[in-house]
């Protein structure tokens, strides 16, 4: 806790990168760069960490979605333990080294804010690289056309059977143990992910902690409504009925439709069936029609639960980008894009370091009675603050607390972008 106390206070005034040498020149009494270095060299439980500061500061009673996302951060001619990989950026137009880290956040429907709670370095193993490149080599092939109809032999499988790939093994594996901190204050029903995880063996593994999946499906998925028509009186009665065709969706499912400016949206819900699935699945099919040129796109959200309404299922999956500003601000303001480490615990401290911060600030603006609107007014002020006092020890150590206050409240606003630069006061 002693680290914390000077790190904390000296990441909120500081300007420039975030690296170990800057933070200790900007730390209180105690903080030296040692200091620094033996606080990022040490193990801490962060997930721990991350979740009982969320209790204790940023807990309301409130409607919660469970959010997992990836996180890029690219750091050139670097080597972190040989687990470093290349990443495309697309502001830089090239291939450059750098890290992937997969967080979950807790995200408030009520206030629309997302808070992380778990931050961990995607270190592949070797089943799943060895999967990652069998899938790639099978997209560079030319598969043959696969013969209509049932091989001959084949047996049924079991749909509900789980069969974790890798990557999910190792998701399973930070979700599993971040429920058993969570559950013991919070009841959590959804955990939403990107188009990525939006396959039968996601939905199993949220099933398997009691979590509904939400996420979004591949814009060509094969969906059947179910089979309503009567038994032929042979074999097993039939179970898959039409496949929906996305250019041309039955009247009965459109839930909603909205004009803005030459861009007609159609909403369409419906509780349908896939192959791969064992189970119905609540899907929502969003399309968009540009009145002008006639051009129609689609994009297919969905969720096991099938009792969750249309309204909520967009929702909640919008809400899902609230997760990329915690990103951003850990990037931005916190050193998750600045970090120098190259050490295993080195890394994992600076990047939970970062994304605690997130939360710290969130906490920090929400007391500050709308006087920092942002973190930068946030920032400003805690820099300000720490200019007014040093002044003051300078001119005048013995001030009155009338005094320095005036100080404070007039230095903290130099900077800021959302209050007054200058105060009303003489001081």
């Amino acid at each position: 806790m002693r680290h914390f106390s000077l790190i904390v206070p000296a990441l909120l005034t500081m300007t420039g990168r975030v690296t170990m040498l800057s933070i200790s020149r900007w730390t209180e009494k105690g903080g030296s760069y040692r200091t620094v270095q033996r606080f990022f060299a040490t193990d801490l439980p962060w997930t721990k960490l991350l979740v009982q500061f969320f209790q204790a500061h940023c807990m309301f009673c409130r409607t919660r979605v469970y959010f997992g996302g990836r996180c890029h951060d690219h750091h050139q001619k670097r080597q972190i333990d040989a687990r470093n990989r290349a990443f495309f950026s697309g502001i830089l137009s090239q291939v450059v080294s750098g890290l992937e880290f997969f967080v979950f956040s807790l995200v408030d429907v009520a206030e629309r804010k997302a808070y992380p709670v778990c931050a961990k370095q995607t270190v592949r193993s070797e089943a799943e690289k060895a999967a990652l490149k069998l899938r790639r080599k099978k997209r560079s092939k030319k598969s043959k056309p696969k013969p209509k109809g049932r091989l001959k032999g084949s047996l049924n499988k079991d749909k509900n059977e789980l069969k974790l790939s890798p990557e999910l093994l190792r998701i399973n594996e930070l979700l599993s143990d971040l429920l058993k901190l969570l559950r013991v204050f919070l009841s959590i029903k959804y955990v939403a992910l990107d188009g990525h995880f939006g396959h039968h063996q996601a939905v199993l593994m949220a099933r398997k902690h009691d979590l509904h999946l939400i996420s979004k499906m591949r814009k060509d998925a094969a969906l059947h409504e179910k089979y309503e028509g009567a038994y032929g009186g042979r074999g097993a009665k039939k179970k898959y009925g039409k496949r929906l065709k996305y250019d041309l969706l039955p009247i009965k499912y459109l839930k909603n439709s909205e004009e803005k400016g030459e861009i007609i949206t159609n909403y369409y819900q419906g509780i349908v069936l896939h192959k791969e699935f064992g189970q119905a699945i609540n899907v929502v099919i969003i399309v968009k029609i540009h009145v002008k040129t006639q051009k129609v796109g689609h994009a297919i959200l969905f969720s096991s639960d099938v009792e969750l309404s249309w309204e909520k299922l967009l929702d909640y999956y919008s809400l899902r980008f609230q997760i990329e500003f915690n990103f951003r601000d850990a990037k931005q303001h916190f050193g998750l894009e600045d970090f120098m480490n190259t050490t295993k615990n080195g890394v994992e401290n600076a990047a939970n370091l970062s994304f605690l911060m997130v939360n710290v600030s969130a906490k920090l603006l929400n007391n500050s009675e709308r006087k920092c609107v942002g973190i930068n007014d946030l920032k400003s002020w805690f820099r300000g603050v720490k200019y007014a006092l040093e002044t003051i020890k300078l001119v005048q150590p013995k001030a009155e607390t009338i005094l320095i206050e005036q100080v404070k409240a007039a230095i903290s606003r130099i900077g800021s972008i959302h209050q007054h630069n200058f105060s009303d006061s003489s001081a």
